[in-house]
């Protein structure tokens, strides 16, 4: 117990880059994360997609809420614009997502360590079929107790 709230400001945090893609135009595209509130009961984020930009079917270790906050992002199925909610039960799949023509941002929580996991052939399958390649991005600065959790792929398809 803190004995009183926790105020943290967006703009204060530290910002990494979670994907980063070569688009097939030659651009490149990213999402970059923050961790508002890590702890190992929940993780609070929020991302920044670039326009175009996919990302892999995934599901995480816990529940996971996710409120779009700009823009927009679609799994081809749903268009989630501002005001739309994800709600994923643990252990739920989720994706590809792409992010929209002006990009996207979500606020998200999921409860728990918050591990993530995928099927990296399927993600690898999916860049070669658009023609990306996935680019390296580095480590986050991961808190003792989350270290050895899976995290998002990051292979391209060459790899």
């Amino acid at each position: 117990m803190r004995g009183g709230p926790k105020i943290e400001q967006l703009d204060a945090q530290q910002w990494f880059e979670v994907i980063k893609l070569q688009m097939p135009d030659g651009r490149i595209a990213r999402v970059l994360e923050t961790w508002i509130e890590l702890s190992p009961n929940y993780v609070c984020f929020y991302n920044k997609w670039d326009p175009g930009v996919v990302g892999p079917r995934h599901g995480h270790e816990g529940d996971h809420s996710i409120l779009i906050t700009k823009g927009s992002i679609s799994d081809g199925v749903h268009e989630c614009t501002p005001g739309s909610h994800i709600m994923l039960e643990h252990g739920d799949l989720f994706g590809p997502w792409e992010a929209g023509p002006e990009g996207c941002e979500m606020y998200g929580v999921i409860m728990g360590r918050g591990p993530s996991f995928s099927d990296n052939a399927e993600w690898v399958a999916l860049l070669a079929e658009r023609g990306i390649t996935a680019l390296p991005v580095p480590v986050p600065p991961i808190p003792p107790w989350l270290r050895g959790m899976a995290v998002l792929p990051t292979e391209s398809a060459d790899a």
